[in-house]
Formats: structure tokens, sequence, C-alpha cells
């Protein structure tokens, strides 16, 4: 990989020659392959086995539609590219499939999709304005008579990817370059001595020395650098996902609808998820989740009425938990600035950065060097 140098190097940066990364999701192991790939000696070290947190329940749905900012949106263009670079390797991966996404909205006020249309066109992004009775000619298994009349968005270079595949593929890549795996040793906290991350603590009393750490561990970012005096915004709720078994349907495209998002599985099921359905998981005392019966069989019964053919889905399993995703909706990526050595990756778009922040994250733990895809989402925003 080129080490980017368009920035200087910053005056507290030195050179790295032992990293430690904290999580196992995905901006934690492709963090931490990069940097192997860069020679540089890494420890993982995460709290249970790999993508056992927010990766493992993402619908992680790959595109940059709608509208967001100039720099977000070609972060993540970046980022699917990277993802395409990866089919083309693996171009019979039942987990990473490029078949399109297509959105409609409800047929109400909160309808954007011309607007929407007019914006993608705009910035070139691929886009197909597509009414009810042309849904079958653009992507299949889907039930025309739940578009509503606004018509429906498709955009065809979108796709989804199955995180844990992913994840499980790129440790194999990590282990082999010499990477060293920690894993069910607790939790694990940043040491910092002299102003400066030197190294990792774990629950279980194991201490790691280094001459950076990458705190990669989802929603619970926040909360670990308050501990060293830093602030990150935090809007991370609480995120439910339904895989369904496998069963008989024709979805290809990720669908993104008033009330479900789905995609298929690599083994013929189905992923759900949906706002209202994250609402109404309760959160216990203790910390513990309760998700009821009657919200996993509404999650069915949407799908279902968006499915061409209506078929009946069941339940193989559910994840739930916190979903990340910062105070301002933009992703959180680099060094504290105030804490030399010390970086962060907290985003909610996991899935569609996950490769690319991965990259660039190590590319500046290993220059020092501040990439500049990366200046709009630096930690010191939030002061």
């Amino acid at each position: 990989m080129k080490v980017h140098d368009m920035n200087s190097l910053s005056p507290t940066s030195k050179p790295v020659s032992r990293v430690i990364v904290i999580g196992g999701g995905i901006f934690g192991i492709s963090s931490a392959v990069h940097l192997a790939r860069l020679g540089i000696p890494t420890t993982l070290v995460n709290n249970g086995p790999v993508a056992n947190g927010a990766s493992g329940r993402s619908l992680a749905w790959l595109n940059s539609s709608r509208m967001r900012s100039e720099a977000y949106h070609r972060l993540r263009m970046v980022g699917i590219d990277r993802y395409r670079t990866l089919a083309a390797k693996y171009p019979d991966a039942s987990w990473l499939r490029f078949e399109g996404g297509l959105t409609w909205d409800a047929d109400d006020s909160t309808n954007e999709i011309a607007d929407v249309y007019a914006h993608e066109r705009l910035i070139g992004y691929d886009a197909q304005h597509v009414v009810p009775d042309g849904i079958a000619a653009v992507t299949p298994g889907v039930d025309a008579r739940a578009v509503t009349r606004q018509g429906a968005l498709f955009n065809p270079g979108e796709g989804w990817v199955d995180l844990p595949s992913l994840i499980e593929l790129l440790l194999e890549e990590f282990l082999a370059r010499g990477g060293k795996l920690v894993s069910d040793s607790g939790r694990a906290e940043v040491v910092i001595k002299d102003g400066r991350a030197s190294g990792v603590m774990t629950a279980s009393g194991a201490s790691f020395e280094a001459d950076a750490v990458l705190l990669a561990t989802g929603p619970d970012v926040p909360r670990m650098v308050k501990k060293a005096g830093q602030h990150i915004a935090d809007a991370t709720p609480i995120a439910l996902l339904v895989r369904t078994t496998p069963g008989q349907h024709d979805l290809r495209a990720v669908l993104n609808t008033p009330r479900v998002a789905i995609r298929p599985t690599p083994t013929g099921g189905l992923a759900l998820d949906s706002a209202w359905s994250e609402e109404e998981v309760v959160t216990r005392p203790d910390g513990s989740y309760e998700v009821k019966n009657s919200t996993l069989q509404g999650l069915l019964d949407e799908a279902s009425k968006v499915l061409q053919g209506n078929p009946t889905l069941e339940i193989e399993s559910y994840g739930v938990g916190p979903k990340p995703i910062p105070g301002d909706g933009d992703p959180v990526f680099g060094e504290l600035k105030d804490i030399p050595g010390y970086y962060v990756a907290f985003s909610h778009s996991g899935a569609t950065l996950g490769l690319i922040a991965g990259e660039l994250l190590a590319g500046e733990i290993a220059s020092g060097n501040r990439h500049p895809l990366l200046d709009s989402f630096r930690p010191e925003r939030f002061g």
C-alpha cells in the first residue's frame, strides 16, 4: 500500500514499531490487516470472539445513496471501490454481492424520492427513478404493489457484504502475516503514559506495550475516550437485526422501504431491520435486552409484504445491541489531538467504510501523516 504524505509529519508523532488494535469488528480487523501488510507488528485485542459486536448485527448495505456532505459521499464511494476490488478477487463469493439497491419512501409529506433522484443524478451517482410497474424490469423478487405511487430509486452500483464472513477472511490473512490475536481477555483499556498512548491493559491483567493504539470498540468508543478526558458526541441507539431461515425468494437487491430494510444472506435467507423495531427493544435495568415476539413477527410480516409472492418467513436468529452512531452522524477517524499515539474509529457506516477506513488509518499510524480523505472526520471537531 502506498503511504500518503500529503500533510507534514505531526511534531508529536514518531515512527511506530508496535501497534495494538482494540476491537474485533470490521474497523479493527481491517486496520490490523493493513498494518500487517505494512510490516508493522500488530496485536488485535477483543473481548470475546471477533465480530461479536455491532459488525455481527449489521445490515451491511454498501451504498452512498440519498443526501450527505461531499466529503462523506467521497469517502463512501472510495470505500465501495475497495469492495469492488475485493469482489474481482472473489467473483463467486456468496458473502459479497453487487446486485443493486432499491429504495422507496412512505406516501406522505416525508417522501423525498424526486428530490433524492435529482440530487443523485447531479453528483453522478448511478440512479434510476422507477414507477411501480417497472420494478420487475430492473430487479426481481419485489412485490410492486408495495411500492408507493411516487415510485422507487434503483441504484445498480450498490451491494451488500456479510461482515462476519469478511472479518474471518481478513483475520486469516492477519494471522498469516504474523499478527497476534488476543481474545476472551475481558475489557481492555488504553494506557496513557507521559501524555501519550503507550499500550493496553486488559481486565484479566494482561499488559501490552505499543507505540500506538487504535480504539475500534464500536459504541464503547465515546465512553473509553472520556476516561482520557476526551469528548466524542454519541447518538448510539439500540439495533435489532433478524435473520430468516433459507427460503424460496428471488430477491437480489438490498431493499430500503418505509417499514423494513432487507438484504439476502449467503445461506439463502434474509437479513431484516427497521427503525420502528429498534424503538420497541426494551433495555432492562441490568443492561440486557428484551425483544418482544410481536416485534419479531412484525418484522417478518413487513418483509413478506414487500416480497414477490408474500412468502411466509421464519426466524433463524436475531442480534440486538448498540449501533455506533456519532452525535453529528458523521464518522470519527484518526488520532486524538491531545494524546499522541491514541487513534479512534467510530462510525455508523461500518460496512461501506470498513476496508477504506482500515487502509487510511493504518497509513496514518505507520507514517504519522494525516490523509486528506479523513480531514472532515477528525475527533477534535467535538472540542
